[in-house]
């Protein structure tokens, strides 16, 4: 069992926040690019930054907590969810604070839908 402790972990991310998209209405996955925006930067340098780490020796994952599939580079599965899941989680949890409390975070609340043609 050890060695799904890492997706674990993540499905118990997305099972904490995946609610707030029904229960509160937050529209984070209506708003795909915003989100896209959002987490594609940050996949991207960390995705880089790690096969560094792995590649110079500096990084190392246990084949005992992992599923022990590797992708090319050498870096788990897991590790590349794991770029993709908590931003997500992070976005949701964002998105739901500034949906209770009504806080602008700088930027809209509610975007404008767009025009529908006849």
């Amino acid at each position: 069992m050890g060695h799904l402790t890492y997706l674990s972990l993540l499905v118990g991310c997305l099972v904490v926040t995946a609610p707030l998209e029904l229960l509160l209405g937050v529209r984070v996955y209506a708003r795909w690019r915003r989100l896209l925006l959002a987490v594609l930067p940050e996949f991207t340098v960390f995705v880089v930054w790690v096969l560094y780490a792995i590649a110079q020796g500096h990084w190392d994952y246990s084949d005992r907590y992992t599923l022990g599939v590797r992708l090319p580079g050498g870096i788990p599965v897991e590790e590349v969810l794991f770029f993709l899941v908590v931003p997500l989680a992070s976005v949701l949890a964002l998105e739901a604070v500034r949906k209770v409390t009504r806080w602008d975070a700088g930027y809209p609340a509610v975007e404008a839908e767009p025009e529908r043609t006849r």
